[in-house]
């Protein structure tokens, strides 16, 4: 089923799109799939689905799109793999400028690979990206962390942020988050007329949460989160809205425990409150699930990718 065929279908299932570490073949993309958005099933065996070949042979941070512009749904990924052994130093000063895109027009089958460099030549590295469309513009806002240096400052990560209407052509970046230290996996939802952005923040060594109603830079107000603000050794969050109720689970990756991904949920994203949920209320699947990114599915799409890559779990 195609994104224009699936319009006015109702959303039923979820994705998962996600790399699963630096081991052989880790960095490189899974799906997953789920009816009730916490309980989920590998496909593909919890093998790859997609392997890029190109640039740094390996990607990382997968995020997955709905376009409304062409009816298609992109795949767009960090161009890194640190299982070649080149190290975290080379990759955040030295590493690829480039962005790994797929497109499909129904999930199921995806074109090969291609490599797109980001317009930003004194940057050190391009990571997380990501995207959401602009509805008022009628374009996508895409935006990744670059490790970028000025003056006698410090090296340190940045927000920067491009538009494009094919993925293919992008708009010269600019600076769209920069604080006091680096800043990271940013994600942003819209919810009714507001737009919430979360980030990793190292000044703060947590999510950070604030909120808008445009997508400009300036515009975001941060939002007082408890228990964001209490969570440590998390990164890569990403945010969906469950199919069947007014309610949110946000994810956020446990890198430094090495335990993949933990999932909170709220019924209020203006409210910055959440509830970590219990190990007995999720079951992540077999395959660890290291920062990735979530796409709600109508009933015919969660079934299509299940006739191609389900398991027999499934």
């Amino acid at each position: 089923m195609s994104v224009e065929q699936g319009k006015n279908q109702p959303y039923e299932a979820y994705l998962f799109v996600h790399f699963t570490g630096e081991h052989e073949n880790g960095e490189q993309v899974y799906f997953s799939v789920s009816r009730d958005g916490l309980h989920w099933n590998d496909l593909n065996d919890s093998q790859p689905v997609l392997q890029s070949g190109i640039g740094e042979k390996g990607v990382r941070d997968p995020f997955i799109i709905r376009s409304p512009l062409d009816n298609k749904f992109y795949i767009i990924a960090t161009d890194l793999r640190i299982a070649n052994d080149k190290g975290w130093d080379t990759a955040q000063h030295r590493g690829s400028r480039s962005i790994i895109v797929w497109e499909s027009p129904d999930l199921v089958n995806w074109s090969k690979e291609r490599s797109v460099e980001m317009d930003l030549p004194d940057a050190g590295c391009v990571w997380a990206p990501e995207s959401i469309f602009d509805e008022e513009a009628g374009e996508h806002l895409i935006f990744w962390a670059s490790m970028t240096k000025e003056g006698d400052q410090e090296p340190k990560q940045i927000i920067y942020s491009s538009r494009t209407k094919d993925f293919i052509s992008f708009t010269k970046p600019e600076k769209y988050i920069e604080r006091g230290n680096h800043v990271i996996d940013t994600t942003i939802i819209r919810e009714g007329s507001a737009y919430y952005r979360y980030s990793k923040d190292e000044t703060t060594k947590c999510i950070t949460v604030e909120s808008s109603d445009s997508l400009s830079a300036s515009s975001f107000k941060e939002l007082h989160s408890p228990v964001l603000e209490g969570l440590f050794g998390v990164e890569g969050p990403e945010v969906f809205k469950f199919n069947d109720r007014n309610e949110w689970c946000l994810m956020v990756d446990q890198y430094a425990a090495g335990k993949g991904y933990l999932p909170l949920v709220t019924e209020d994203l203006s409210s910055g409150q959440f509830r970590i949920l219990n190990a007995e209320e999720y079951n992540l699947g077999a395959a660890k699930k290291r920062h990735g990114s979530f796409l709600n599915l109508t009933g015919a799409e969660y079934e299509a990718l299940a006739a191609v890559w389900g398991t027999p779990g499934q």
